[in-house]
């Protein structure tokens, strides 16, 4: 079973909680987080949409994933109304063993060089899914930005 397989498996509605790693305060936020794991094109793409809260303001985003199986690739267009605002952020990346989808992409900061952003989804079990962003500077420095841990109708 491919990991775009397990995710497949994760088709329908989740609720979690979301934690950003606040920029601004350089403290943990949480706030409730809802997802739809949809598979579209007889499962050939996976779309997660979710939508979780930024100081009482509601945010969104979606995912596309695609895995290309002779190549063990998979690609990603990610959205986000709070990250990318009016920006689409390919991402490619590696399965990992079957288990989760590590994805990576970059984007502009003004007067600077581009950074990274890396994205790690989780089909822990047809119950559990995690998500997992990183922020990637110039350097390679990973910092932890958000963790999203989901429950199927919970």
């Amino acid at each position: 079973m491919s990991v775009l397989d397990k995710l497949a498996a994760c088709a329908g509605e989740w609720q979690g909680v979301n934690t950003l790693q606040d920029p601004f305060t350089a403290q943990a936020e949480d706030s409730p987080a809802t997802a739809m794991v949809t598979p579209l094109l007889g499962g050939k793409f996976i779309r997660i949409d979710y939508t979780w809260h930024y100081q009482a303001h509601p945010q969104a985003g979606s995912l596309l994933v695609g895995y290309q199986a002779d190549a063990g690739l998979v690609t990603a267009h990610w959205i986000d109304t709070w990250h990318m605002g009016d920006k689409v952020m390919a991402c490619q990346g590696a399965a990992t063993l079957g288990e989760e989808l590590n994805l990576r992409g970059v984007f502009a900061v003004e007067n600077g060089p581009d950074w990274g952003w890396r994205i790690i989804l989780t089909p822990v079990s047809e119950q559990d899914l995690r998500i997992v962003m990183y922020n990637i500077s110039p350097t390679d420095e990973e910092d932890l930005a958000v963790t999203t841990v989901l429950r199927r109708g919970a």
